[in-house]
């Protein structure tokens, strides 16, 4: 019966769910988007015949198997990428850090082009972020400020690679070696992006992903934390549990032989080690039929990947002729990226406006997404917080006024991308 529901769920996608053709032109254009197949469908339908609402055996394979592709020792689950982040964030206040543990009102190096989901835990847990400026076409950080945004109080750096490319990795990772450091790699945007033949993610004592329908790959909602730490990994989980000292999985118990017998905090010895609580946690967790969807689509991810990276090889190559009013995006030298997006900055001597460029593209059906926050200074959410600036942020500011990016995700095929281009250079031909 099982065999013949899947078989079923198949021929279903294929006759219900698959999507036409977007039509350059006649269609919306988004600027992202999900691909998925009738695999993704077949994984979703057998996680939900077992009826384990829960985090369940899907779970657990896929934080191996995505562990394994990031070239990471461990991955931890969760419900979104923003969880993710406040999750790694979180693990690095842990009181069993001890002397290394980040504390309220210590700062924390970050920029300012950012999502704000990268930088709100650190102003949840009570910390100072100190925001740098970023380079005009990579719109990576400008490790030339990193000297100056450092304090006595400095205690992390926590950045994301943005829209697929990377960030200096390795003048970052030397500052933080240097000063005692901890790096948080936001990776949400740049899933299998390399620097010097090294993956994201691994130069960071923590990351973090999204599988938002977005993203390099999805299961709907969802995220995951990364590391090589061991310890780093139980405190993380710890948090995205509830805050229990407990490692079992759900539906386990006594993993470590001796459940009745600890005696942590003020609690009577032999106090349930399931029930025994040693961070302010959450409950952060997915569902397995998330994880079914995430394991059909890892399947597919170099695909997707190498997809992203044609097409924005293509719209480069069609828009170079418009290098004298455009600023066209790269990858950070020594980088392999694995773009999200292909981002577009209008130069301030353009005869046309970045705000006139984007109208016109959304008029003609393209779908067009602003970087991030633009300035996070400026939006209206940290109003009253309190933060450092080093420098101007001129560059930043530039980015809010005239920067913006289309799509490249692989739904999108030649017949797109050159509209999208032709679209782009009718209206500086006017």
């Amino acid at each position: 019966m099982r065999e013949e529901i899947l078989k079923l769920s198949r021929e279903y996608f294929g006759k219900k769910l698959e999507k036409k053709k977007i039509i350059a032109g006649e269609d919306y254009i988004p600027p992202s988007g999900k691909v998925m197949d009738e695999d993704d469908m077949e994984f979703l339908i057998d996680a939900s015949l077992d009826m384990w609402l829960t985090a369940g055996r899907y779970h657990q394979q896929f934080e191996k198997e995505f562990a394994s592709y990031m070239e990471q020792k461990h991955c931890l689950l969760v419900n979104s990428g923003s969880s993710a982040n406040l999750v790694a964030f979180a693990a690095l206040t842990s009181p069993q850090l001890e002397d290394k543990a980040i504390k309220s009102g210590d700062e924390v190096i970050t920029v300012a082009a950012g999502f704000p989901t990268t930088v709100n835990p650190i102003i949840q847990h009570g910390c100072i972020p100190v925001f740098v400026d970023i380079e005009l076409g990579t719109y990576e950080i400008d490790v030339k400020q990193l000297e100056k945004s450092l304090s006595s109080k400095t205690k992390a750096i926590m950045i994301a690679h943005t829209l697929g490319n990377m960030f200096n990795v390795k003048e970052v990772k030397a500052f933080c070696e240097e000063h005692d450091l901890w790096l948080i790699e936001d990776c949400c945007d740049a899933t299998g992006a390399r620097y010097d033949g090294q993956m994201a993610g691994t130069f960071g004592d923590i990351a973090t992903i999204s599988f938002y329908p977005a993203h390099h790959m999805t299961m709907g909602e969802g995220g995951a934390v990364l590391t090589n730490s061991l310890k780093l990994k139980k405190i993380a989980e710890s948090f995205r549990d509830w805050g229990r000292d407990c490692w079992c999985p759900p539906g386990v118990d006594n993993s470590c032989k001796k459940r009745f017998g600890w005696q942590l905090g003020d609690l009577p010895k032999g106090y349930d080690h399931k029930y025994i609580y040693s961070h302010i946690g959450y409950n952060l967790k997915v569902t397995d039929m998330q994880a079914a969807v995430g394991l059909g689509q890892l399947k597919k991810l170099n695909g997707f990947i190498k997809k992203r990276n044609s097409n924005f090889e293509y719209l480069k190559n069609q828009l170079k002729e418009l290098e004298n009013v455009l600023i066209l995006p790269r990858a950070t030298e020594n980088s392999e990226a694995s773009w999200f997006g292909f981002v577009i900055s209008v130069k301030e001597n353009s005869s046309v406006s970045k705000q006139e460029l984007v109208e016109f593209l959304e008029e003609n059906k393209i779908g067009t997404r602003q970087l991030f926050a633009g300035n996070l200074i400026r939006q209206p959410l940290y109003k009253n917080t309190e933060y450092r600036i080093i420098g101007e942020l001129k560059n930043t500011d530039f980015v809010m006024e005239n920067t913006f990016w289309v799509g490249v995700w692989p739904g999108l095929d030649e017949e797109h991308l050159k509209y999208i281009a032709d679209k782009i250079k009718e209206k500086f031909s006017v």
